[in-house]
């Protein structure tokens, strides 16, 4: 294993438009880990929007290392209503298997942490799947208390769908 010093310095930066492949295949690669690849529907084109249009829905940023996309988080926004005071919600965080354990998953979290207290928010929060041990643990000794009570609630497709037809 090499040690800390003789890796090479990641960079870490909010994605651009340019970055859009990069971002779609570490997403495909994040689907692939999780078993969900089924579950990649949307288009470069649609993430694009999502992130750089006139109303952007969520940021991303990119972990490089000698020049190549390795890591990614994606994010955006949210609110406490008893704090009174925006969040920032970690939607996806993703490091390339042959990058792991060289702490760009904990730079990017650190990278994050220090947006949202700049951004002057009252929270960062994110889900993890309950199947994940190694990230279960790695957020953990990131301080982070998970959430048992809480339980993800989503509608998604035809149950969408029918909200339209209420």
């Amino acid at each position: 294993m090499t040690s800390a010093a003789d890796r090479p310095p990641v960079d870490i930066r909010p994605a651009t438009p340019a970055d859009i492949p990069a971002l779609v295949g570490l997403i495909k690669a994040l689907a692939q880990y999780e078993k969900l690849s089924h579950e990649v529907t949307g288009s470069p084109a649609d993430l694009e929007q999502a992130l750089f249009s006139d109303r952007p829905y969520a940021e991303a940023v990119l972990a490089w290392v000698d020049d190549q996309p390795v890591g990614m988080a994606l994010f955006f926004h949210n609110f406490s209503t008893f704090l009174m005071k925006p969040g920032i919600y970690l939607e996806d965080l993703f490091v390339q298997p042959d990058y792991r354990g060289q702490g760009i998953g904990k730079a990017l979290l650190i990278y994050l942490g220090k947006l949202a207290l700049e951004r002057g928010c009252g929270r960062f929060e994110w889900s993890v799947l309950d199947w994940n041990a190694p990230a279960i643990a790695f957020y953990q000794s990131m301080g982070a208390e998970i959430k048992p009570e809480w339980q993800t609630c989503r509608v998604t497709g035809e149950a969408l769908a029918a909200f339209g037809e209420i």
